[in-house]
């Protein structure tokens, strides 16, 4: 027990001295990986960070496993190892017949046997995982767990460091974009992105996948193409893999020598892989591909001026679908009168009433501001149908100071409805005034001036299928 607690000191005074080496992330978690499976005496170790929508592992830091485990495909980590996303620690015995061990066949054929994993924490999140593996069959004792979540906790201070600094750089960058009059300053946080790219254009695209709101993994897997003896002689990896799209991405230049070799590597892996939807692009391609796969302005949709996207057009429907779940658990076996006010509110609410599972009426109402402070409602269209003894439900494509919103629902409230509540796409919290209560919520914003999806500027911008940040030139 002193012999393990002693080499578990010195391996921790190893880590906290990568940590304060100057070293970027990934050497970083690189050394604490080796000073952890040396101290464990494991033959593997690596850090894992889990992705801002909580689905996939993207490895930080590794050491003495093989690129092609390392690669072995996108790591899912509500199927690999589940009970750590609870914030559990998860012993796997063997490897290759554990239901919990989403690539067996690479485990067995690795010689894995053993896995431990340890949640990292951000404060009650789970953002990361830290994970052992060994080719022997072993147990994990109590000093060993405890040693293990100790340097869980360490990787979740490297991981907060490290977005602080992503965090300032983009405050700098923003510094010289001026915002839309009447709002504040707001700089968007993003998912933590440890990733070292091994060029330019790759970086360029990560960046271009990001404005859009593409979920994307860099390299997560190696395809074997020719094999000498027992052995690979030849993997191929694709640069990219857009998990909502199902698709991987190899980026090339516009010289003819490159684009023919990776023609030849990506004919190969077709061959070999025929369920795996890859494609070869340049950057002129990209534009095409955002439109086949419904993101990016579509026809004349104006887009001068939109900053960031917010929210793409699949998270937005993703979404909606979640609400009008909840709607059709919440009203089974009543029916239901959806009420909205135009125009912002059609995208919405048309797409919304589609996905609910109960009869479903619908009616519109129009309203217009007048006074000094804009608050002074005027109903110039009514309710078509009486909704007496009805569940209502009064959509929004938008909240924000309340005042119209809770003008509105006296109103409604005086036809006698049988019952009454919100759904809005949109909460902007920030701008409250009037204390109205929100059933269903779609997305909570910042004060920022949004357009898209139904949201428009002086009567443009409401064709584009994603929620973007309008700003000031």
């Amino acid at each position: 027990m002193s012999t393990s607690r002693a080499r578990y000191g010195v391996g921790l005074q190893q880590m906290v001295a990568a940590a304060n080496a100057g070293l970027t992330l990934r050497r970083t978690c690189n050394a604490v990986a080796k000073a952890m499976a040396k101290s464990m005496d494991v033959n593997g170790c690596r850090v894992l960070l889990l992705d801002a929508k909580k689905g996939y592992l993207t490895t930080v830091g590794a050491f003495g496993l093989s690129d092609l485990y390392l690669r072995k495909g996108p790591l899912d980590a509500r199927k690999s190892l589940p009970e750590v996303l609870q914030g559990t620690i998860a012993v796997v015995a063997h490897a290759p017949t554990d239901v919990r061990v989403q690539h067996p066949e690479v485990a067995e054929s690795q010689h894995v046997v053993f896995i431990a994993a340890a949640p990292v924490f951000k404060g009650k999140d789970v953002v990361g995982e830290l994970r052992v593996y060994s080719k022997e069959t072993r147990t994990l004792s109590s000093i060993d767990e405890e040693f293990l979540r100790t340097c869980a906790n360490l990787c979740g201070v490297l991981f907060e460091r490290a977005e602080l600094a992503q965090f300032q750089e983009r405050v700098t960058q923003s510094s010289a974009t001026a915002p839309l009059a009447g709002s504040a300053p707001q700089v968007p946080i993003t998912s933590l992105r440890p990733t070292e790219f091994a060029h330019e254009s790759e970086a360029e695209f990560a960046h271009l996948l990001d404005f859009y709101q593409i979920e994307w993994l860099y390299e997560p897997r190696s395809f074997p193409l020719a094999w000498n003896g027992d052995g690979v002689s030849l993997m191929f990896t694709p640069d990219f893999y857009l998990p909502e799209l199902d698709l991987y991405v190899e980026l090339t230049t516009m010289k003819q020598d490159l684009i023919t070799a990776k023609n030849r590597k990506v004919r190969k892996l077709r061959e070999k892989y025929p369920d795996i939807n890859i494609r070869l692009l340049t950057r002129k391609d990209f534009a095409g591909l955002l439109s086949k796969y419904g993101y990016g302005p579509f026809g004349a949709a104006k887009v001068e001026g939109v900053g960031p996207v917010l929210y793409s057009q699949t998270q937005i429907q993703r979404r909606v679908r979640s609400l009008a779940r909840r709607i059709s658990r919440d009203y089974v076996g009543k029916r239901v009168v959806m009420v909205g006010i135009l125009k912002g509110v059609m995208c919405f609410m048309s797409d919304l009433m589609q996905h609910i599972s109960l009869p479903v009426r619908i009616d519109y109402m129009d309203i217009s501001h007048y006074g000094g402070d804009g608050e002074v409602v005027r109903i110039r269209r009514d309710l078509d149908s009486s909704i007496a003894g009805e569940h209502v439900i009064m959509v929004e494509d938008i909240v924000d100071t309340g005042m119209t919103l809770n003008y509105v629902l006296a109103h409604l409230a005086a036809h006698k409805p049988e019952s009454l509540k919100v759904c809005t796409l949109l909460d902007r919290r920030v701008r409250r005034l009037a204390n109205v209560k929100l059933d269903y919520v779609g997305f909570e914003i910042q004060d920022e001036f949004v357009v898209g999806y139904g949201l428009d500027y002086k009567g443009e911008y409401r064709n584009l299928p994603f929620i973007g940040v309008l700003t000031q030139k």
